[in-house]
Parts: structure tokens; C-alpha cells; sequence
């Protein structure tokens, strides 16, 4: 009948069902897992010993070592001695090597192993990192003997110039949990670069790991390699910094606050950049103290800043070229001149100029050698805000150099969409006048500033950079060179003619184009202000001078940018601290003609 029909084909439709079922389990179980469980197996048998490579060390241009690897121990202890009935020989063990080492505290150590024992960890617990070679070795035979002991080598990182270049090198640090997301070698050596070439270059300098793959029988005794592949060993740098340079500018520069940036004007190599004060790397690579973190948090002259790429300052008169460069370039005529009589009314304000006799009759070239602010105020009148911006940012300011250094910041370029997009508010004529002279919302940076120099000098924007893999050509500008011609005669005044604003502060036996400027300080952090004595207030009110230069006049081949810190005038300030760079670069063999 029909309904038997349906009974069957129903019967047939659920035994068909259940045997494609059993089949596909089969095939699972048979086939598919069976790769699975042959990796699994795997694993039982074949150990993978991670290889770990040496970091690579830090050189300068002439082999001077400036971070290295000082060899040392680690200390191993046996794990799953916490149990009670392991006790007391976890604790004899524990004597041992604090009757050896008595720097070490038991309990720390006790607390310290304990931490990091459990059911589920196969592995020898570290509890002490590194101990130096020639502090261990004498102990070496006793603690090695012990079966419940290992010792292995490690290494630390060491600064052996110290504070000299340290904001540069940076230094290395105890990998963090998000480290170690980012970083997978990091989790092994248990270190990365924090800060400066360090961070910068981690990679390069951390290498790549190599491992060694060993078949081991059941008790976990080695049988045979399978793969060996040995970690990178070229992992060093050898960066363009001359160290003896470095120490001389320290010498010079010692007891100020501040930024030094000696720069090749053609390629942009950094001979010597130093950010002042300075502080010893090494206090961080061994680990620093609450009491040393305190002391420099606390310093009014902030030496944990690296102001060459992090100190935000007005420029005030070295931006004076940059800012004729606009005037040039955006229609006024090279003639153009003005009658400085000390000041300017604009509605109801009096714009002063420095000299406030007045600089009587200026054009290009004697505004640029005596600094006039007069000059400037007109002529930024003449084009605006938003033309003065545009020429700054093809000199670079308001953005980053691309130098090779971690976090430089971009500084400040302002025009009238600036201000409306960070204040909501119009931009004032009052307001292009003094940013015409570097005061006002322009920021720069000393590293910035040394860079729009050696364009003046050279016609060309270099990349700043102490490692040769960073090193891109030099941009060209879409500003005529007649018109830097009147920015380097301006300059060759400033340093030469009898009214130039550096005449009596430059006596280098290079000669030498500069331009001062004098920044004021915009505010003291209210934090700080309240911790301040009177003198010390009085001090840290004081403007910072600024220098910016290059050399030889004729042959440009470098260009020293100096800031210090409430140093007042910037020639005064600076001008004999820059002389005595270039006679340094001289003796040094760098600079080989004078003129």
C-alpha cells in the first residue's frame, strides 16, 4: 500500500542518514585528526630552545663605543620547592646565595621565586637577573656545583660615556606587558629600547632570535638536532655623532640649560646634539631609584626633556630670514625699504622696535645685520598672516624633520585657520606684526631652527639624522636663490658689520653667517612657580637667547644652532659658545678653509 511505501523510503532515509554519519566520524577520526594529534604528538618529543641574539652596540662616527653589553650572570633555582616538604631546601639554597651575594635579601628572594612556582612551570626560576662577571666569578664553581642551581650569562646594558649624548642614545628598560604584546623577542631577552637611538632602532638593534630544535626520548634527554638556525649577529649601529665634539660642547656648555645642534649643512649628518642638562643613561638601565626620579622630575630646568626635538620655544629673531623669505616671495620687490623711527601705532597699540632711537632708513640686508623689528612689522602689514605661514612651511616650521629620534614634536606655524580651528576666534592684525618677529603663538624647536639654516646656507632642506639608513636627499624649495643671496649677506653682517647684532660676541677664526634672537619666556607652570624662591622666579623669567649660524661663510659646510635657557640676549648668550664650536670643528679636521 501507499502508506508501507512512505514507512520505507522514511526507514531507508534514517539508516542512510546514520551510516553517512558514522562514515564522516570515521573519516575524522581516522584521517583529519590524525594530523592533529601527529603535531600534538610532536610536541612530546621535540623541544624548541629559543637562541636569543646579543644587542647590537651603538658607535660613533669613529668607533667610540656609546651603549655596550656588560657580560654577567643569572641566577636558577629549581622549580616546585615551595612546598612544605621541600622547605628547607629551598632555603638553604636561598642562604647560600645570600652568604654569597648579602647585597641580596633572603625573604625578597624567597617571595620572588615563589611568585613564579607552580604545578604547571617545568622551567628553572630566575630570581636574581645579573650579577657582574668580576663580582661572580670567584663563586662561580661553588653555585654551579649545586644540582638545584643553574647559571646561565646574560648581559646588561651599559652607557660608558654616561651623561654624555644621553638624551640622543636613550636608553633601555624592563619590557612591559604591551611591550611584549608588540615586541615578541622582548618577552625572551625581557628588555626594549625606552627612549632616544635606542627605541628608534630596536629593532635593527635587538636582532632576530634563532632557535634550536632538539628530538628528546620520554625522560627529556637530548637524542638529536633537527634545525639549528643561529641568531643575527650584525646588529650594530654606527651613528654620525663625534663624541669628542659632544664632550667639548659639555665642557663649554657646563652650569647652563639649554640645546646645542652641530649639523652638516649639505646632508643633514648630526656631528654633536646635546640637550642640557644632562643625566646618566645608566640609572635606568640598572633601574632608578624613587629618590633620583624625584630629584629630576623636580628640576626647574626639566633634564628628562630632550629639547632638541621636545623643547617648544619661540624663535624670535632667527626667524627673521624665513620670514624676508616671504616678503620676497610673495611680491615685495628686493628695494623694499623703511624708515625706522622705534615704533609702530596700529589702532590703539604702540608696536615697539628694540632699538627705540630707531634704525633710520632699512632695507633687506640691514634689517636681517641689526635685527630691525620695524622692517618686519611693515612688510608683514604689506602681504598677512596666511602668506608669512605658507613661506614657514616650506622651510619646515610647524612639522616634523623626520630626524631619527622618538615623539619630535611639530611646533607651531600660525595663520588665521589655525587660530579659529584651536581658539574659535578671528586672528588680529596686532598678531602678524609679532609673529613677524617670533614672538606671539610661533613654536619651533632648536632642531627645527638648525635645519631652515642650513636651507639658507645651502638652497636645500636637509633630513636631520645620526644613522646613515635615515638619510633621504635633500628637498628643494621653490624660493629663487637671489633672494637668499640677501638673507647670507644679512647673515655675514650680523656676525661682521659694525652695527651687527653678534659683532662683539663672534671671534671664531672661521667666518662664520649668524643671527641672534632673543625669546621671551611664555609662562612658568603654576606647579613650579609656588615651589620657586624670588631669585630663582627672577631667573626663570629671563628670556632665552638664541644663535643660529653656518660656516664657512664662502664654502657652507656646517651649521650650529645654540639655545640657552634665560640666557638673555642671543648673541651675547651664545655667540662665544658658538665661536669656539667652530674653532673645535676646525681642529678636529672638519672644516679645512676658514673663509
Amino acid at each position: 500500500s501507499f502508506s508501507l511505501k512512505i514507512r520505507l523510503i522514511i526507514l531507508f532515509l534514517l539508516i542512510f542518514t546514520i551510516v553517512i554519519t558514522l562514515l564522516s566520524r570515521v573519516y575524522f577520526l581516522s584521517i583529519k585528526s590524525n594530523t592533529y594529534y601527529e603535531e600534538l604528538s610532536k610536541n612530546n618529543y621535540i623541544n624548541r630552545v629559543n637562541k636569543i641574539p646579543i644587542r647590537g652596540i651603538i658607535e660613533d662616527r669613529n668607533g667610540e663605543k656609546l651603549a655596550i653589553n656588560e657580560m654577567g650572570f643569572t641566577i636558577l633555582i629549581k622549580p616546585h620547592l615551595s612546598s612544605y616538604k621541600y622547605k628547607e631546601q629551598l632555603e638553604n639554597i636561598i642562604d647560600l646565595i645570600v652568604k654569597h651575594f648579602p647585597k641580596y635579601e633572603k625573604e625578597k628572594l624567597l617571595k620572588e621565586y615563589k611568585k613564579a612556582d607552580s604545578s604547571y612551570n617545568h622551567d628553572f626560576i630566575e630570581i636574581i637577573d645579573y650579577i657582574p662577571y668580576e663580582e661572580f666569578f670567584s663563586k662561580y664553581t661553588i653555585l654551579s656545583s649545586k644540582e638545584n642551581i643553574k647559571i646561565e650569562s646574560s648581559t646588561k646594558r651599559y652607557y660608558p660615556q654616561k651623561e654624555v649624548a644621553s638624551h640622543i642614545i636613550g636608553y633601555v628598560g624592563k619590557a612591559s606587558k604591551i611591550d611584549i604584546l608588540n615586541n615578541e623577542l622582548s618577552s625572551y631577552n625581557g628588555i626594549i629600547g625606552k627612549n632616544g637611538l635606542e627605541k628608534f632602532y630596536n629593532t635593527k638593534l635587538q636582532g632576530e632570535m634563532g632557535h634550536k630544535d632538539v628530538k628528546v626520548n620520554a625522560l627529556n634527554q637530548e637524542i638529536e638536532i633537527l634545525d639549528e638556525k643561529e641568531p643575527s649577529i650584525d646588529n650594530n649601529i654606527k651613528i654620525t655623532l663625534d663624541v669628542k665634539l659632544q664632550k667639548y660642547i659639555q665642557e663649554i656648555f657646563t652650569g647652563k640649560s639649554g640645546a646645542v645642534v652641530v649639523m652638516d649643512a649639505k646632508n643633514g649628518e648630526i656631528l654633536s646634539a646635546a640637550s642640557f642638562p644632562e643625566f646618566d643613561n645608566n640609572i635606568f638601565a640598572r633601574g632608578i631609584s624613587v629618590k633620583e626620579w624625584n630629584e629630576m622630575r623636580n628640576d626647574f630646568n626639566h633634564p628628562f626633556t630632550n629639547k632638541i626635538i621636545n623643547g617648544l620655544y619661540p624663535p624670535g629673531s632667527v626667524i627673521k630670514m624665513g620670514v624676508a623669505l616671504a616678503f620676497l616671495d610673495n611680491g615685495i620687490k628686493d628695494n623694499f625699504t623703511v624708515n625706522c623711527s622705534g615704533s609702530i601705532t596700529i589702532g590703539n597699540r604702540n608696536f615697539r622696535c628694540w632699538k627705540s632711537s630707531g634704525h633710520g632708513t632699512v632695507n633687506f640686508r640691514k634689517a636681517i645685520a641689526e635685527s630691525c623689528d620695524d622692517f618686519f612689522y611693515k612688510g608683514s602689514l604689506k602681504i598677512g598672516i596666511n602668506k608669512i605661514s605658507q613661506t614657514l612651511d616650506k622651510l619646515g616650521f610647524g612639522q616634523q624633520t623626520g630626524i631619527d629620534q622618538i615623539n619630535e614634536f611639530l611646533g607651531v606655524n600660525p595663520n588665521k585657520e589655525w587660530k579659529e580651528k584651536k581658539y574659535n576666534q578671528p586672528w588680529y592684525v596686532g598678531e602678524t606684526v609679532i609673529t613677524s618677529i617670533g614672538q606671539g603663538n610661533v613654536l619651533v624647536t632648536p632642531i627645527q631652527i638648525a635645519r631652515y639654516t642650513s636651507y639658507v646656507a645651502t638652497g636645500k632642506l636637509p633630513k636631520p639624522h645620526f644613522y646613515k639608513a635615515n638619510y633621504e636627499e635633500p628637498k628643494e624649495v621653490d624660493i629663487p636663490n637671489e633672494y637668499l643671496d640677501v638673507m647670507r649677506k644679512g647673515m655675514y653682517d650680523v656676525s661682521y658689520a659694525e652695527k651687527g647684532t653678534a659683532k662683539k660676541h663672534i671671534n671664531s677664526q672661521i667666518t662664520i653667517a649668524s643671527k641672534t634672537g632673543t625669546a621671551q619666556v611664555v609662562s612658568i607652570p603654576q606647579s613650579e612657580k609656588v615651589r620657586m624662591k624670588e631669585s630663582e622666579l627672577q631667573y626663570y623669567e629671563r628670556s632665552h637667547g638664541w644663535i643660529t649660524t653656518y660656516g664657512p661663510f664662502k664654502n657652507p659646510q656646517y651649521v650650529v644652532t645654540v639655545l640657552e635657557e634665560h640666557g638673555g640676549h642671543g648673541g651675547e648668550a651664545t655667540g662665544e659658545i658658538t665661536s669656539k664650536i667652530y674653532d673645535k670643528l676646525y681642529e678636529l679636521g672638519y672644516i679645512t678653509n676658514k673663509d
